[in-house]
């Protein structure tokens, strides 16, 4: 691997890694400012696109390992002291997150126009877009900056406008209500344990900086502050992440939330968590002071088994296609943290691959759900029988989703299960292989009886139903397409994920 050289910032173009978040953070009030639901959509759309052009040019930059580093107002380190200034550093682990999410973003805002309008009543849609773009920043932040603290605000600011967003599908069902207060309750309880355990840092090195942190941390060995702080960190993120059992927060709003903000919250949320996760275990935290009795792989392999077992088998039995596609993401959120618990390079990059592909995965899934309710006016299964005849092309980007879920080979989902096999076969563990391939197959289950319902069962009688929108056909199939697509063409995630695991783990094996 190249060492890693830091990018001087010089010009307008490199203040990329500030407008990246920027941009769509000033566009949010706009939003509500202008009170045109028309104009509101276009500064949203507008703002994503340029967060994504910013992201690929960032990812272009640091794919060679390069990291570039931006202080806000020049407050960087001076004569070897600390940091003062807050720090913006992009390097190949967090510009591959960006783009996933700033892509997930603009590919659903053209589908949101036509689903919002029948699940959100048209007062409230300025609203959406200002707490869209909020989310949408938030989760930018929380990846961009190179400041812990900042991590909590970004976090904050995401997860406040989240809450907002999920208790919107109260005005089709007032159980989303319910399903914010919940999120709001454990989101907090995980953004104070992530707060306190920064706090721990904070007292333990004076610096909230995390390239300083990383530095400092080591010099103080088996600290028992620094222990606590991690310890906290881990608890936090991994809620926010939902891992199991920490992911009954989930379920709940991704049922009841419009359909449009389940879509872009199963493609980004749990995934900017995982990465703060990812970074806090392998860049801020030194490696062999924090897993020299490999603790953690004790702890998160069994709970991502039980993940991937559970969740399936859970999502086996629900009637709903929302909740079944949410229990489906605990399972697949247990597959990236059993890519983390081998603590290998190997592991990490599945964990990163699969991050990706599950999130255009999901994406498309939840957006076809989204458009069966548009035209079905539920998502309840029995009511969804012969769709598959009624509704052909959101069917077929199902099915394609479906099989990239399950992990069938040629679509995205497979690349991300062999790279985790590898990791596993690498270990020597051939019954974990044996497990991943079990769990996987659990997911054909849940997976057939869907599609045995679109395309086995009549329609029922009297209720003719037609194709979604081309405004909403043509997001569906830009990501299901993106699910064959990356099963083959490996080169873009498989590629940015091994520079993004090194640059997390610097080669540990």
């Amino acid at each position: 691997m190249a060492a890693a050289t830091t990018v001087p910032v010089l010009g307008i173009i490199d203040q990329l890694p500030l407008l990246v978040v920027v941009v769509p953070m000033i566009a949010a009030p706009l939003c509500v400012l202008f009170g045109n639901r028309t104009i509101a959509w276009i500064l949203t759309f507008a703002a994503s696109l340029a967060s994504l052009l910013f992201s690929l040019h960032l990812l272009l930059q640091v794919m060679d390992g390069d990291v570039v580093s931006y202080w806000l107002g020049g407050w960087g380190p001076k004569d070897g002291g600390i940091a003062k200034g807050i720090e913006y550093r992009i390097d190949a682990a967090n510009a591959f997150v960006l783009v996933l999410i700033s892509l997930i973003s603009t590919i659903v805002l053209p589908y949101a126009r036509r689903s919002i309008e029948f699940e959100i009543t048209k007062v409230s849609h300025t609203l959406f877009y200002c707490c869209y773009l909020l989310c949408f920043t938030g989760l930018l932040g929380v990846v961009a900056t190179g400041d812990a603290f900042n991590v909590f605000v970004f976090l904050e600011i995401s997860s406040l406008s989240t809450y907002v967003l999920v208790a919107m599908g109260a005005e089709r069902d007032k159980r989303a209500l319910t399903a914010a207060y919940d999120y709001l309750i454990l989101g907090t309880i995980g953004a104070t344990f992530f707060v306190i355990g920064i706090g721990f840092l904070y007292s333990a090195t004076g610096t909230l900086n995390m390239e300083e942190l990383s530095v400092r941390l080591p010099e103080l060995g088996t600290n028992r502050t620094v222990q606590v702080g991690f310890a906290f960190v881990v608890v936090g993120m991994g809620l926010k992440a939902a891992f199991y059992p920490l992911h009954l927060w989930l379920p709940g709003a991704y049922t009841f939330a419009p359909s449009v903000v389940t879509a872009f919250l199963a493609g980004t949320a749990t995934k900017a968590a995982i990465y703060v996760l990812l970074r806090f275990l392998f860049t801020v935290f030194n490696p062999e002071m924090v897993f020299n009795t490999d603790a953690l792989s004790y702890l998160l392999i069994p709970l991502a088994v039980l993940a991937m077992f559970a969740g399936s088998l859970i999502a086996v039995f629900q009637t709903e296609l929302k909740r079944l596609l949410a229990y489906s993401s605990v399972a697949q959120v247990g597959y990236m943290a059993l890519g983390i618990g081998f603590l290998s390079t190997t592991g990490v990059t599945a964990t990163m691959v699969h991050l990706f592909n599950h999130g255009i995965t999901k994406a498309a899934l939840f957006l076809v759900v989204g458009a069966y309710v548009l035209r079905a006016g539920t998502s309840f299964t029995d009511r969804l029988a012969g769709l598959g005849r009624q509704m052909p092309w959101t069917s077929a980007a199902f099915v394609i989703g479906g099989l990239s879920l399950i992990g069938v080979p040629g679509t995205a989902g497979f690349i991300s299960k062999w790279v985790l096999l590898q990791a596993a076969l690498e270990k020597d563990w051939w019954w974990m292989g044996l497990l991943i391939v079990a769990s996987s197959l659990l997911a054909v289950i849940y997976v057939w009886r869907i599609v045995e319902i679109l395309y086995l069962q009549q329609p029922r009688a009297g209720k003719e139903i037609a194709e979604a929108p081309l405004s909403m056909l043509v997001p569906i199939w830009i990501l299901a397409i993106a699910c064959i697509w990356f099963g083959f063409a490996t080169e873009m995630t498989i590629g940015a994920s091994e520079t993004a695991a090194n640059s997390l783990i610097g080669g540990r094996s």
